[in-house]
């Protein structure tokens, strides 16, 4: 009976902890890429300055450990990224 009660405790603790690993997952993958698309240069100049002026904003985001706002920003920015890449049909 202890077991079965442990077991589901440490189970219920995985499970609620998840979705903040993750967040700072995603938060540090969307920052890589932008790193990425920046160190490739081949972007516009006002690109790469909206780029850079969000990377800046994103990492204060995270130092403040707002993870919502650092996905919010860097996501935007990669989503802008892709519309330029595939000609702004989207």
């Amino acid at each position: 009976m202890k077991r079965t009660v442990l077991t589901g405790l440490f189970l219920t603790a995985a499970l609620l902890a998840s979705p903040v690993f993750a967040a700072e997952d995603l938060c540090a993958a969307n920052l890589q890429l932008i790193k990425d698309e920046l160190s490739a240069g081949d972007n516009a100049d006002e690109t790469t300055m909206q780029l850079k002026e969000t990377q800046k904003a994103a990492i204060k985001a995270q130092a403040a450990h707002d993870d919502k706002k650092c996905i919010e920003l860097t996501s935007k920015a990669l989503q802008d990224v892709d519309k330029e890449d595939s000609g702004g049909d989207q």
